[in-house]
């Protein structure tokens, strides 16, 4: 299913079910990409964000509450990080199973050899063939340590 369906069927679903949150953190993400959908329009290129696309928002949207949370968790307001982390939660149903250590390690080691990539200066056409090939399944900074370490 496309994912702007995906999104506006959880929102009914969850709207129906009355999880305030749920409505909520699915209503950010729409106009999160209904903002990303215009600027990308202005800029004349095309019709608006693709699937890809969409997976690296809604990564970037986690990574913000992650830092929220953590930020609420020092503050000591619970209450404030908990909502980061359930909002966190029902992003995440939205993106494809994540890579654990293992597989993305093998992934990498597998872009390696098919670019042929050798030294350090290679690691941004690795990165970009992962931020493509496999956008909302790796941690682009974990990734990015493991690349590293395999061209250093």
């Amino acid at each position: 299913m496309e994912k702007r369906a995906e999104f506006n069927t959880a929102l009914k679903n969850a709207m129906k079910e009355k999880n305030q949150i749920a409505v909520s953190t699915i209503r950010l993400i729409i106009a999160a990409l209904k903002d990303r959908d215009i600027s990308v329009r202005e800029k004349n290129k095309g019709e608006g964000l693709d699937d890809a696309e969409i997976l690296g928002m809604l990564q970037s949207m986690i990574k913000q509450r992650l830092e929220s949370a953590k930020t609420y968790n020092e503050a000591g307001r619970d209450d404030l990080a908990e909502r980061e982390e359930a909002e966190i939660e029902i992003i995440r149903s939205f993106m494809p199973k994540q890579l654990d250590e293992d597989e993305m390690t093998r992934v990498i080691e597998g872009l390696i050899a098919e670019t042929g990539a050798s030294d350090i200066k290679d690691m941004g056409k690795i990165m970009g063939v992962l931020k493509t090939k496999y956008a909302g399944q790796v941690d682009m900074a974990r990734a990015g340590a493991i690349v590293r370490k395999k061209l250093a």
